[in-house]
């Protein structure tokens, strides 16, 4: 016998778009979820997650159909998912289902980048679940203005735009190498860069070797081509991102670190294409895992008992810049959303990588 349970979790307020009277019915074999979009702009981009028998999925991994992805604002949006198709014998336990909207995403017009909108404001920056290490220590307010960060890591095939069009030479093949990963220690290849991190990539993955010089440059070059300014996020405008803007989450989207990041234990010692696990709750993906992301902080130990509570941007110098999120390599721990990360800002490695930033106003 078929049967379908629902239990709605609370749907998440809306930065720019907001979702209003959401509502979910059975209709025989299907879900059917009910809502209004409302908003100044014309769309936003409306995520939908089922979490069923203990699993969570995006709507893209079911036969879901209807108002998800970009959506217009308006009212009776619509979203219907066939569940005998992905669950042939029915379901006996709940289903539990959430709506987030970013609203106010763009495009970049260079690359194809796209950027998501994060509402600023303040919240609880550092260990707050107790079990970090002393550079993340004290736990502290800081308040960030509003921004857009990428959607997803900067890809192979973004990169490889920015060289093309201007010749660049990363320091990986200007200099000796970039330090790879053997499977029991980092190596410096020289012949290994970001054409070849030492395992094999594609277009979509996110590209790596990179140092944070390499990463500055690629910003500043798509700068000049869109005409706006980007930039590497600060490692304040990070966290709050990658915790759904500051919300108490160990990994960038929850608890469930298989079901958010590539990491040590599954991720077959390689990346793998960006937006293939689960988002944030502002639609971010791979904030935690796949690889790490640089920061345009110098990196400072002891720089949480100093920070200002405003749009904190790091030491003022230092040896070495800050990177975040972890990557395909790291145990667990490397990939929560509170741990930091440090190398010299001409270094490269394997499982290095970085995401856009650009600010709102």
């Amino acid at each position: 016998m078929f049967v379908l349970f629902l239990s709605t979790l609370l749907t998440l307020p809306a930065f720019a778009a907001e979702l209003k009277n959401e509502k979910a019915r059975q209709e025989r074999n299907r879900l059917v979820i009910t809502y209004d979009l409302e908003g100044k702009e014309r769309e936003a981009e409306v995520n939908l997650t089922l979490t069923v028998e203990g699993k969570t999925y995006k709507a893209s991994e079911l036969h879901v159909e209807g108002d998800v992805g970009k959506v217009k604002t308006g009212r009776g949006k619509k979203i219907s998912w066939n569940i005998l198709q992905d669950f042939p014998r029915g379901l006996r336990a709940g289903v539990d289902w959430e709506l987030a909207t970013t609203g106010d995403a763009f495009t970049d017009s260079a690359t194809g980048m796209e950027m998501i909108f994060v509402k600023g404001g303040c919240y609880q920056m550092g260990d707050t679940f107790g079990d970090g290490d002393a550079d993340e220590k004290p736990v502290h307010d800081v308040c960030v203005n509003d921004f857009y960060m990428g959607k997803y890591e900067v890809t192979v095939g973004q990169f490889r735009k920015f060289v093309n069009d201007t010749g660049y030479r990363t320091e990986a093949e200007k200099g000796d190498g970039c330090f790879v990963w053997t499977g029991s220690k980092w190596d410096k290849q020289r012949d290994k860069n970001w054409r070849n991190p030492g395992f094999s990539q594609q277009d979509n993955h996110p590209v790596a070797c990179v140092s944070w010089n390499d990463a500055s440059a690629f910003g500043e070059w798509q700068s000049r081509k869109s005409g706006k300014s980007y930039r590497l996020p600060t490692e304040a405008e990070w966290e709050y991102a990658a915790r759904s803007g500051g919300r108490s989450e160990k990994y960038s989207g929850g608890s469930d670190v298989d079901a958010v990041a590539w990491y040590g234990s599954n991720s077959g010692s390689k990346t793998h294409p960006v937006g293939q696990k689960r988002p944030n709750r502002l639609g971010l993906y791979d904030m935690s895992g796949n690889v790490w992301e640089w920061c345009s902080d110098w990196y400072g130990e002891k720089y949480y008992s100093q920070s200002p509570r405003d749009n904190p941007d790091g030491p003022s110098s230092g040896l070495y810049r800050v990177l975040r999120g972890g990557s395909w390599v790291n145990k667990p721990r490397g990939v929560r959303a509170a741990f930091r990360f440090r190398y010299g800002p001409e270094n490269r490695i394997g499982d290095g990588g970085f995401r856009l930033a650009a600010s709102a106003q």
